[in-house]
């Protein structure tokens, strides 16, 4: 593979002795990988039901290799369940090396399409905010599905630039990812288009716009709090020199400490004219040294506050909770499928009704594509529940469930949005809404009526024939 003249100087001059490794690496084929979800499934229960042959990604708990040559894990109906996101292994890393907590206020400022937030929000258990803000509409679109894929609710979906968000959330975050667009020369083996995009817009360009990013971020960081600052390129300007600036401006941050592996390799703080020491202790990723693409990772943490949020604060959060009334057709939806409305905090809008998350700020002008989980919406006389909903319900210890082993044809059919005969699996006089499932995996809604299904999936998620 040709490059340009300027990037093989640079990377001669950043690997030394390594640089012919490096070149080697580019005859060798890509490494596909996925992501558990263990908001959804353990590790070792996924490992008891995993249809195809996988092996750990060694720096990633919940990470696994494939081989993308022989499966499609995409064509499979645990992919729809949200048990798992296709992302390259490297990828994985700084959502894993960003210590979330339950209970955190959670910010991934460049989102989409959701790789690294819908691991953030599986961290979360359920509990605290995720605020996944992509500065294109569109994108956040494939973000918010993604999200409610992996059944995620505690979110907030906005599409704005960073100078706005600063204006809502000054000091607020527990922990922020940056996720940094960048000129992606880690990504020329993986995508060779990569390299003419690289011409048009190199390092110089992008690193102007990730020093004003990662001080916007700064400012929504609160004292105490922590973010992880990360870029799929290998140049200097667009890494250790952004660390550089950030600590600059903003002299209360320090480089810590992220959890090493053997392939990983230092930061380079002799490349950064009268650098801080410390940016040693960042992070580069090379695909010679790693089964990877190539990534850069930085964590930081905002003066001396503590590591966690007062517990006191979360609490009189979850004491204050105000909601609407539920209209009676959703609190006999409730109670069926045992959703605890009381620990809801409603928000309804028209007909739509949502479980909203506490502690939001006023967001009165902000550009969002969804806050919290939408529930459904009331309907005259009856409630429709939504597919978010059906995402992140549980399906153990429910009476309204039709599951089928994942081989059962009639799994794909639902997927495509056909009605199905299932008298086979259900007594004939059952009515109502079911919580079609795939081996206790829920997939969606449907409507029963004397053994037959009528499918409610969601259009937009249908299963599209190759």
């Amino acid at each position: 593979m040709r490059f340009p003249a300027a990037f093989e100087e640079k990377m001669q001059r950043l690997l030394g002795e390594e640089y012919p490794a490096y070149l080697a690496c580019y005859d060798e084929p890509r490494y596909f990988g996925l992501r558990v979800n263990t908001k959804k499934i353990s590790v070792e229960e996924f490992l008891k039901i995993c249809p195809f042959e996988v092996r750990q990604v060694p720096w990633i708990r919940n990470g696994f290799y494939y081989d993308g040559t022989q499966v499609s894990p995409a064509r499979h109906p645990y992919y729809f369940a949200g048990l798992y996101y296709l992302q390259e292994p490297s990828a994985m890393t700084p959502a894993d090396r960003l210590p979330v907590e339950p209970g955190d206020r959670v910010l991934d400022l460049c989102a989409a399409p959701g790789g690294k937030a819908t691991e953030l929000g599986a961290k979360l258990k359920g509990e605290g905010l995720l605020v996944a803000n992509d500065i294109s509409s569109s994108r956040a679109k494939g973000l918010l599905k993604n999200l409610e894929l992996f059944g995620i609710g505690n979110v907030l979906v906005s599409s704005e630039e960073p100078g706005r968000l600063c204006q809502y959330f000054p000091g607020y975050f527990d922990k922020i990812l940056i996720d940094a667009p960048c000129s992606g020369e880690g990504m020329f083996r993986k995508d060779r288009k990569m390299v003419k995009a690289w011409e048009e817009h190199g390092p110089a360009y992008f690193s102007k716009i990730q020093k004003h990013i990662i001080l916007q971020a700064a400012d929504m960081l609160r004292e105490g709090g922590m973010m992880l600052y990360s870029t799929c390129t290998f140049d200097p300007s667009e890494n250790e020199e952004v660390i550089a600036h950030l600590l600059r401006e903003r002299p209360g941050f320090c480089i810590c400490s992220i959890e090493p592996y053997d392939g990983f390799a230092p930061g380079r703080p002799d490349l950064v004219p009268g650098a801080d020491p410390s940016l040693a202790d960042t992070v580069r990723i090379f695909p010679h040294r790693m089964h990877g693409e190539g990534h850069f990772l930085a964590l930081l943490k905002k003066g001396e506050g503590q590591d966690a949020r007062g517990k006191k604060e979360r609490a009189d959060a979850q004491q204050g909770r105000k909601r609407k009334e539920a209209a009676p057709e959703l609190e006999e939806f409730s109670q069926k499928f045992k959703i605890d409305l009381s620990c809801c905090t409603l928000d309804i809008h028209g007909e739509r009704v949502y479980d909203m998350p506490v502690g939001l700020p006023d967001m009165r002008g902000m550009r969002f594509l969804r806050t919290g989980l939408l529930l459904g919406e009331n309907r005259k006389n009856r409630f429709e529940p939504s597919q978010a909903l059906a995402m992140a319900l549980p399906a153990g210890g429910l009476e309204d469930v039709i599951s089928l082993p994942a081989d059962d044809g009639r799994v794909i059919r639902y997927l495509k949005g056909e009605t199905l005969d299932v008298e086979d699996v259900v007594s004939p006089k059952k009515k109502g809404w079911q919580l079609f499932c795939v081996d206790g995996f829920p997939l969606g809604w449907g409507k029963l009526s004397g053994g037959t299904l009528k499918n409610k999936y969601l259009p937009g998620w249908r299963w599209q024939s190759v």
